[in-house]
C-alpha cells in the first residue's frame, strides 16, 4: 500500500527516526509472530494498532515460547530502532538490544576445553542441545562438525538430564557454542539393547 500520501504525518514521523534510536511506549497488541508497540511521541497508524512493531526474535537474547512470556498488553517499554519497515509504514523496534546478550557474557568467562555441567534441552538427528544457564545452548552434534567430536550414537539423552560436557567452539558473529561429551562420558556409555 502506498502510506506516503494517505498519512503523511506518520511517514515524516518514521523518516525522521535514526537507527539506534530509543523510543518509549505501550504494548498495543501481541500476535503470535510479534508485538505492536503504540509510541508516546508518534502518531496513530491508520490501520494496525500501533506504530512501533517487535518481531518475536527481538523481544529477548532467551528462548521464548510465545510473546506473551516477554510483554503484556498494556506494558510500558522501551525499544532500540532498528529500521523503517516502508512496506507497513511502521518502525520496526528490538527490545534485546537494551539488555546485554548472554552469550557474549558466557564467552568472557568461558575457555576451550572447560567443562561445565547443563541440562538437555532437546534431542534431535543432528544432536542434542544443552541449556548450559543464564539463557545459553550450546550443540553436542551426534556426527563431526568441522573437526569437532561428535557425542556416542549410542548414548541415550533424555530432555531434562544433567550431563557433564566440554567447550569445543565459541562462535561470537553467528552466536553458536559448540560442545563435546568429556572423554570419560565417553567410556561411560553404555549401549542400549536392540
Amino acid at each position: 500500500m502506498d502510506w506516503q500520501p494517505e498519512s503523511a504525518e506518520l511517514w515524516a514521523f518514521l523518516e525522521s527516526l535514526n537507527r539506534g534510536d530509543i523510543l518509549s511506549g505501550t504494548v498495543a497488541a501481541i500476535e503470535r509472530f510479534g508485538v505492536f508497540v503504540a509510541l508516546d511521541d508518534g502518531p496513530c497508524h491508520p490501520t494496525l494498532p500501533g506504530v512501533g512493531f517487535i518481531v518475536v526474535p527481538e523481544l529477548s537474547w532467551r528462548h521464548i515460547d510465545a510473546p506473551t512470556d516477554v510483554v503484556q498488553v498494556g506494558q510500558r517499554v522501551s525499544c532500540e530502532f532498528l529500521q523503517f519497515d516502508t512496506f507497513n509504514a511502521e518502525a520496526r523496534l528490538s527490545l534485546k538490544a537494551l539488555e546485554p546478550d548472554p552469550l557474549q557474557a558466557f564467552a568472557d568467562r568461558t575457555v576451550v576445553g572447560q567443562e561445565l555441567r547443563g541440562t538437555v534441552e532437546k534431542v534431535l538427528p543432528i544432536g542434542i542441545f544443552v541449556d548450559l544457564g543464564d539463557g545459553v545452548v550450546g550443540l553436542v552434534p551426534f556426527r563431526e562438525v568441522h573437526g569437532r567430536p561428535a557425542a556416542s550414537p549410542v548414548e541415550d539423552f533424555e530432555v531434562g538430564e544433567e550431563i557433564a560436557v566440554v567447550v569445543a567452539e565459541i562462535e561470537r558473529p553467528t552466536r553458536r557454542v559448540f560442545l563435546a561429551r568429556p572423554e570419560s562420558a565417553h567410556h561411560a556409555a553404555v549401549a542400549l539393547p536392540t
